[in-house]
């Protein structure tokens, strides 16, 4: 769609921009100062929308994690159907300013408009230094991959739509999804990873991809070490699954080699669009040692579930 507008103009102070399917862009204000801008907004993806406020609102704070730097200020975005409950909205956007607040992140204000559908999320400014950027071009071959949350959001989403997603379950989702990614980058910034994304709505392949086509690498996938959250196998092989993963799934398989042996439930959950994902972090494995061991001092449940390669005929590989 884009294809046939002119680029923008270069500018030299632009660290990132949108050539390269990054998560968010990077423009460089001092000689030891960049900003991280993005903006990112979500439909409702549980039923209460206090719940849903703090998913939308760590939903949009994750492409400034993703890209290492820290989030400090941010507008809301919301589309809101006319005479519906109040209440609804008042709920929503306090969910999503206490999200804020814990994330030391100052509300500015924000824009409303009339939709017949529910959206809300934010417009979110971070910053960081310029040399400590980290994009999804900087993956080698030999490095790690590491992913920072369980797979399976869109699927377990779509369950609870169709009234079939038991409280217990409901509970690990949001809390996964209202987690911040912050003390995950934090981790990779202290261990220096090479390359970085969030997983988020085009899937774990997806968003490998974009690594992969940004560094110009092969990434091969291990399929049997992606943690997939409880139930999520099982949904997919009833084809309880959103609209959005038969679309990812299409989109990378042009792309991508699979072994015979991993099973279509396991594919269909590395297509599974995500909400609030986790970051999926390249480094070298002496890096990794050090990633994970700083993870798990902060909490966070991470698994090391693949490896970057030398450029081969497919950009991505997933294994059994």
């Amino acid at each position: 769609m884009l294809g046939g507008l002119p680029a923008p103009k270069r500018n030299r102070n632009v660290l990132v921009g949108p050539e390269t399917w990054d998560d968010a862009g990077v423009y460089r204000v001092a000689p030891n100062l960049a900003l991280v801008q993005t903006v990112d907004f979500i439909t409702p993806v549980v039923n209460d929308p206090y719940e849903y406020g703090r998913i939308a609102a760590t939903n949009s704070l994750s492409d400034v994690y993703a890209m290492g730097g820290k989030p400090i200020t941010a507008l809301s975005v919301v589309g809101f159907p006319e005479g519906a409950d109040l209440t609804i909205l008042r709920e929503m956007i306090r969910g999503g300013a206490e999200t804020l607040r814990r994330a030391g992140v100052v509300l500015l204000g924000g824009h409303s408009v009339r939709d017949r559908e529910i959206k809300f999320g934010f417009a979110v400014t971070g910053h960081l230094h310029p040399k400590r950027v980290i994009t999804n071009r900087g993956a080698r071959k030999g490095d790690l991959l590491v992913l920072t949350k369980p797979l399976g959001t869109g699927v377990l989403a779509t369950a609870l739509k169709r009234r079939l997603l038991d409280d217990a379950t409901l509970r690990v989702i949001t809390r996964q999804m209202t987690t911040l990614n912050r003390d995950a980058a934090e981790a990779m910034q202290a261990a220096r990873a090479s390359a970085a994304t969030d997983v988020t709505g085009f899937g774990l392949l997806g968003h490998a991809l974009n690594i992969a086509r940004g560094s110009r690498v092969t990434i091969r996938v291990w399929s049997g070490a992606v943690p997939i959250l409880p139930g999520v196998l099982d949904f997919a092989a009833r084809g309880v699954v959103p609209g959005g993963l038969s679309a990812n799934a299409a989109y990378v398989e042009p792309e991508t080699r699979y072994d015979d042996a991993v099973p279509a439930p396991v594919r269909a959950a590395l297509a599974d669009p995500q909400t609030s994902g986790g970051l999926l972090i390249a480094a070298a494995p002496p890096r990794v040692k050090d990633l994970m061991a700083r993870l798990a001092r902060a909490r966070v449940k991470a698994a090391v579930i693949g490896e970057v390669l030398a450029r081969g005929p497919r950009p991505l590989e997933v294994t059994a």
